[in-house]
């Protein structure tokens, strides 16, 4: 009898391991995209050249297990000072001259000026309130990958479509300007991919030379967060700021003043901090919501995403990454707040943000490590597995002020809905005008906006060394869409469209709350 017993604990160990690697998956990733996915899914586990190694992919979940290898933000040796361009400074701030998008094509500039379209468009300023509560971004302190210039990133990408590049006869170079072009071979058919091994990591990867000065000011000027687990906007507000669009106007729950502020919506003379400045552009876009709502959404753009590590591997590095925070404002009064967090992002209440500056006018957000997502406070952060095995990490690093540097832009969505099939299509005789660039860079290019394809690498096949999956994660994703997949025409603070909104910043949350 010893004997059966021995064999039926063996067999249960391993029927609990196989529920375990089939039921994982899915609690993981809840959708399965579909017929159309899972035929993708086969084709990816085909291009392993092992059989015991697809078979293990499809049927214990475990992709490239021969691959598994010690993934390190840096390569060494790594010279710290050697490896990078010639116009690399040691890290110190380079003198800010003109911003890098800018053109001195003499040819442009003569087609802009006799183009009727380019000499009736209207420029218009960024309301003084927006820069007045731009967000201050503290990135961790141990940080390899910072903030990058995406003109730098597009001149280091080459175009792929359908896995080939695109030998295309009329244009030899892609960059800012005719990105949209591109949308004419299809939607997720074209890729920007790397010229470089990512694993090598080249210097431009990192972007040292974007990394903002340290913080070192103190905590006179500084309000902290309110602490408490507050949600939900049903406490007492007078207006109905949280869920507007031009097609669903504000409504007064009450009629109180209008807050002070109000009044003072295009009050002159901020100067924000010279501190935080880094030479990487962050990108600005206001969206007029209708009703006195105004939506400021600050992009923020990395290189490379390096993702977390669970039990010592790593799972989710991708190239490009693509993160942002919201701030809507009333009549120029902020009232809440959204942060790109892992897991869908959270929405907040201004009174609950941790803010900075003359009368506590900023607020303070700050970047996990690798995967750059945007939290409400230092600390760790853990996001769909238990126990703390997944968890973004934070803290105040150098203190990062977009507002210093920046592309800045006004958005139409009315506008890019009507445009929107033939901006697909690449049909339009002229350039998209649903974005327009801010009056104090009025040749800011725009094409980028409306490109539809991947930032960054896809996917890497399972026969690529530097390619795993367990239980349904990959060590190598594809890379970003960009802030026109960011539902910058939401009616909610969220991005999804289910949405809360914290009156209390919770710092014991964990990972199912």
């Amino acid at each position: 009898m010893m004997w059966f017993r021995r064999f039926a604990f063996l067999f249960a160990c391993v029927l609990a391991f196989s529920f375990a690697a089939w039921a994982l998956p899915k609690y993981l990733t809840p959708s399965d995209g579909g017929p159309a996915q899972r035929a993708r899914d086969r084709r990816w586990v085909d291009t392993s050249p092992y059989f015991l190694d697809r078979q293990a992919c499809r049927w214990i979940g475990l992709c490239g297990l021969h691959h598994l290898r010690s993934d390190p933000a840096k390569r060494w040796p790594y010279d710290d000072e050697n490896d990078h361009d010639e116009d690399w400074d040691g890290g110190e701030l380079r003198k800010r001259a003109a911003p890098t998008w800018e053109k001195t094509d003499e040819k442009r500039f003569i087609d802009k000026k006799r183009n009727p379209k380019e000499r009736r468009r209207i420029l218009k300023e960024i309301p003084d309130y927006v820069m007045k509560h731009a967000p201050l971004v503290h990135l961790y302190s141990g940080e390899d990958f910072w903030p990058s210039d995406i003109k730098d990133h597009v001149e280091h990408m080459t175009v792929y479509h359908d896995d080939k590049p695109l030998n295309s006869s009329e244009q030899d170079v892609w960059d800012l300007h005719n990105l949209h072009h591109l949308n004419k071979y299809g939607s997720y058919r074209v890729i920007l991919r790397s010229n470089d091994d990512v694993e090598s990591r080249p210097y431009w990867l990192h972007s040292h030379d974007n990394i903002p000065k340290p913080f070192v000011g103190g905590d006179d000027d500084r309000v902290p967060p309110v602490k408490g687990k507050g949600r939900g906007p049903e406490g007492g507000e007078p207006s109905t700021w949280f869920d507007v669009d031009k097609d669903h106007p504000l409504h007064r729950i009450s009629d109180p003043r209008l807050h002070p502020k109000a009044q003072r919506l295009y009050s002159r003379g901020h100067k924000p901090d010279k501190e935080g400045y880094t030479r990487a552009p962050a990108v600005l876009i206001v969206v007029d919501k209708g009703s006195g709502i105004v939506d400021a959404f600050w992009m923020f753009f990395y290189s490379y995403n390096l993702g977390q590590t669970v039990l010592g591997i790593r799972f989710g590095n991708h190239v490009g990454d693509w993160e942002h925070c919201m701030i809507r404002f009333e009549y120029g009064v902020p009232r809440g707040m959204f942060l790109s967090e892992h897991e869908g992002g959270q929405a907040y209440a201004w009174d609950a943000m941790e803010k900075r500056g003359p009368n506590g006018t900023r607020p303070v957000i700050f970047s996990a490590v690798g995967s750059h997502a945007n939290y409400a406070l230092p600390g760790d952060h853990p996001y769909v597995l238990p126990f703390g095995l997944l968890k973004d990490v934070t803290d105040r690093g150098p203190l990062w002020d977009p507002a210093l540097n920046n592309y800045a832009y006004h958005y139409d969505y009315l506008l890019d809905r009507e445009q929107a099939s033939k901006v697909r299509n690449d049909t339009l005789d002229e350039e998209p005008a649903s974005l327009t660039p801010a009056a104090k860079n009025p040749d800011a290019p725009t094409s980028w906006f409306h490109f539809r394809g991947r930032w960054g690498d896809e996917v890497y096949s399972l026969a690529d060394p530097r390619q795993w999956r367990f239980f349904g994660q990959y060590h190598y994703v594809t890379g970003p869409d960009g802030p026109w997949f960011k539902q910058l025409s939401r009616r909610n603070m969220c991005q999804t469209y289910t949405c809360r909104i914290l009156y209390g910043i919770d710092p014991e949350g964990t990972w199912y709350s």
